[in-house]
């Protein structure tokens, strides 16, 4: 009961604070893409603020240090929408390869839209392919680093979805390092649930790996490896605590 009462509280609290930053994305248009993404992630950091203070829902990040100077390819296990928000708040300046279709999402997309993300059309797989290496390497030279979720979708925790090739594809095209990201967020915050349970997510940064000399299906199937195994430590941790 406590848990839904905090969850009720909280999207209350988030219903507040996104239209005006959903009208304060669109006000910014014409700000350069670093400047207007450094303002619009403010709201990606409150909200995963208000997680923690409200619904308790911490986290804990492992192998910061790992992380390359240079901008790189960031491939990640994805079990909640909480990732999505405090990427934001635990790696650098980034732009995501999303759906093409969240950006007709009222206000959340309106924001998403002003982040410069990599919007494509799955069903269109070769201009996909295309499109992400195009403005992939553009996002890359201009500082950004590049979020990719090789499932696709959210995952249940304990299921095992299936790596598309697409980010390991920019990877070994662009040159790009490869930064391996397990997550187990969907324990206390469900993909298709309304309840946020307190407990600490963990986020793990893997070592990076070089694409050079590497076809993108053999790296796509290393990252793969490293990732899952990464996972069979951290599934059932995030309420233990």
């Amino acid at each position: 009961m406590l848990s839904l009462l905090r969850s009720i509280v909280f999207a209350l609290a988030a219903a507040l604070i996104t239209p005006p930053y959903a009208f304060l994305a669109l006000a910014i248009f014409f700000l350069p893409p670093m400047t207007r993404y450094r303002i619009i992630r403010t709201w990606s950091v409150a909200i995963v603020w208000l997680a923690r203070i409200i619904c308790g829902v911490r986290w804990k990040v492992t192998g910061l240090e790992r992380l390359p100077a240079a901008p790189s390819i960031i491939l990640s296990k994805h079990q909640s929408a909480w990732e999505t928000l405090a990427f934001q708040a635990i790696f650098p300046p980034q732009v995501w390869v999303l759906k093409r279709s969240l950006l007709w999402v009222p206000f959340v997309g309106w924001g998403i839209g002003m982040l410069s993300p990599i919007a494509i059309d799955r069903s269109q797989r070769m201009r996909a392919l295309k499109q992400m290496l195009e403005q992939g390497r553009a996002r890359l030279a201009s500082g950004f680093w590049v979020v990719v979720f090789p499932e696709g979708s959210r995952i249940d925790p304990g299921i095992r979805g299936t790596w598309q090739i697409g980010g390991a594809w920019l990877a070994a095209h662009a040159g790009a390092p490869v930064v391996p990201v397990a997550v187990n967020s969907g324990e206390l915050w469900p993909r298709n649930g309304f309840i946020k349970h307190a407990g600490t997510i963990e986020v793990v940064i893997l070592d990076p790996i070089s694409p050079a000399g590497m076809k993108a299906e053999v790296l796509n199937r290393l990252v793969e490896q490293r990732v899952e195994d990464a996972m069979l430590q951290l599934n059932g941790k995030a309420r233990s605590r």
